[in-house]
């Protein structure tokens, strides 16, 4: 990582000086208003800012709590443990640890070579980067959306992603603008962030969930992303050892959209990437996602973009 960026996070801080002398507990008065044990964003962020990083305090425990903001854990260097909504998780150099409002969060004593960063984000700073997300329905852009509502039923989102080097370079790049203060702040910040989320929506493979429900919906989720072509709730209910009906109803409530509605995102998805991106005939790439009926398909797309496919293509 750029030295100067290190060199930043590096420093040990004056609250940290205290903890060293002799202070054994977290100062509340630096985090929390009153005896909730929430963490407020009104005490760490200047006012006005949506954004904003903040080096991971060392050598003290930090007992559970959680945030009325979102909040990015990113490990620069060393490992930090921390206990989220019950589960461990050990976060080593390069992962990504994203926590929504009402995790549940304690973590253990961090030493001095154990650099990891705080982002603290306000919900809003959302807006401007949910385009980047698409329409389908992932895990991450479910979180973004919980975020934004205030919801945070996903809880937590982990990314194993210290080996996936465009990931690494868009975290720098966001901690470079955070630290630098570079002009057209704002702007900068939630491009590179949008484009952060891009690339960790190729990364599902390295993503861990909070909860055995959401572990589910993912498994489901990937079982699409693979076999949109042939895709059955049954054969996905078969292999996770699951009830159709169970299953259909804890993917409607996660979801807020069925199997079948998701299974035709991904193929009418799939089908526009076929008609902008090939000369294809429109009949066969509707036999390629899966339609063997072509007026069913027709219907769908028109449905679903407000133009038959002939025309997406010729006006996109």
């Amino acid at each position: 990582m750029n030295e100067k960026i290190m060199k930043y996070l590096t420093v040990i801080t004056d609250e940290e000086k205290n903890i060293l002398s002799g202070q054994t507990k977290i100062d509340r008065d630096i985090y929390m208003t009153g005896d909730r044990d929430i963490i407020s964003g009104d005490k760490l962020l200047p006012r006005g800012k949506q954004i904003m990083i903040r080096p991971h305090t060392r050598f003290i425990h930090f007992p559970e709590h959680t945030h009325d903001y979102v909040e990015f854990v990113y490990m620069c260097q060393g490992s930090t443990r921390h206990i989220v909504n019950g589960t461990p998780i050990n976060l080593k150099q390069g992962e990504l640890l994203m926590l929504g409002q009402n995790a549940r969060q304690e973590i253990e004593p961090a030493g001095k070579n154990d650099i990891a960063v705080n982002f603290i984000v306000k919900p809003d700073f959302f807006h401007g980067v949910l385009s980047f997300l698409g329409n389908e329905e992932t895990p991450l852009r479910r979180f973004v959306l919980s975020c934004i509502t205030g919801e945070s039923d996903t809880g937590y989102l982990y990314f194993k992603v210290a080996h996936v080097l465009p990931v690494q370079n868009l975290v720098e790049n966001l901690l470079w603008t955070l630290i630098t203060k570079t002009t057209n702040t704002r702007g900068i910040q939630q491009l590179t962030m949008g484009l952060l989320f891009v690339e960790l929506l190729e990364c599902t493979d390295t993503l861990e969930f909070s909860y055995e429900a959401q572990s589910v919906i993912m498994k489901v989720l990937r079982y699409i992303e693979e076999n949109y072509r042939t895709a059955t709730l049954g054969e996905i209910a078969d292999t996770l050892h699951y009830g159709r009906t169970t299953l259909s109803r804890l993917i409607t409530k996660k979801m807020r959209k069925n199997f079948t509605e998701l299974l035709q995102e991904k193929r009418l998805s799939q089908a526009s990437w076929f008609l902008l991106n090939t000369q294809m005939k429109v009949d066969d790439i509707a036999y390629m996602v899966g339609y063997e009926n072509a007026t069913h398909f027709h219907k769908l797309f028109y449905n679903c973009y407000g133009k038959t496919p002939k025309h997406y293509r010729d006006c996109t």
